[in-house]
């Protein structure tokens, strides 16, 4: 597999609680460059909803800001979400971590009733009219919910949850550990990861075959 082919992973932040879900995005940069692909990551320039201490779960007072922390996991090689153009990728893919719920959006807030950041309702709608594959895991489904009517996806087993994408306009499928979920109108592809009781292999399982199913979707075309 060539590396010339490129996925486009968009971050929220460094850390479940207030940003990215460090395994998720990790492993799946980990399952994009095993499979011979290259990978660039993106973040919007913008202060956190809040920060949280990961210790105590406690929240801080503090200001911190999403493409400083998505920093972190990228090893500094990052660039600002508006610099994202879906002609020079072959797919895009949104990690979990309650950042996607409180920084890419206020579905934490508001559910059903929520906002997309405007960058990243673009860079979801540029992707999808470019007929290009488009992934997301643990809580990152809600986004496509908001933006894509009627969009096939996954989100794990919580009542609350599934209704409210269900609300949404989203058409849910209940899936578990490993497994994913395609939507052939939309090309996307979502798998439930730590919206479950997951392990790390698990994930890793997950961020595997997402990634996997996003360079078939690419090979065909």
């Amino acid at each position: 597999m060539s590396k010339t082919k490129k996925i486009a992973v968009i971050l929220s932040g460094c850390g479940v609680f207030d940003g990215a879900e460090i395994h998720e995005a990790t492993l799946t940069l980990y399952a994009i460059a095993r499979k011979g692909f290259s990978y660039e990551i993106f973040a919007p320039d913008i202060n956190q909803h809040h920060v949280i201490n990961h210790l105590t779960g406690k929240e801080m007072k503090e200001e911190r800001n999403v493409l400083v922390e998505a920093a972190r996991i990228a090893r500094g090689n990052i660039q600002e979400l508006s610099h994202y153009k879906a002609a020079e990728f072959d797919g895009l893919i949104f990690p979990g971590g309650f950042g996607v719920a409180k920084n890419l959006s206020d579905w934490a807030a508001k559910g059903p009733d929520s906002t997309i950041l405007p960058g990243v309702e673009s860079a979801i709608l540029e992707t999808v009219a470019a007929g290009k594959p488009l992934a997301a895991l643990c809580i990152a489904p809600v986004l496509l919910a908001k933006i894509l009517k009627g969009v096939k996806i996954t989100i794990g087993d919580d009542v609350a949850t599934t209704d409210a994408v269900t609300a949404a306009g989203a058409n849910h499928v209940r899936a578990t550990h490993g497994e994913i979920v395609v939507d052939k109108k939309y090309k996307t592809i979502t798998s439930p990861c730590y919206m479950l009781n997951a392990t790390i292999d698990q994930i890793g399982e997950s961020a595997d075959k997402v990634v996997g199913k996003m360079i078939e979707m690419i090979d065909e075309g």
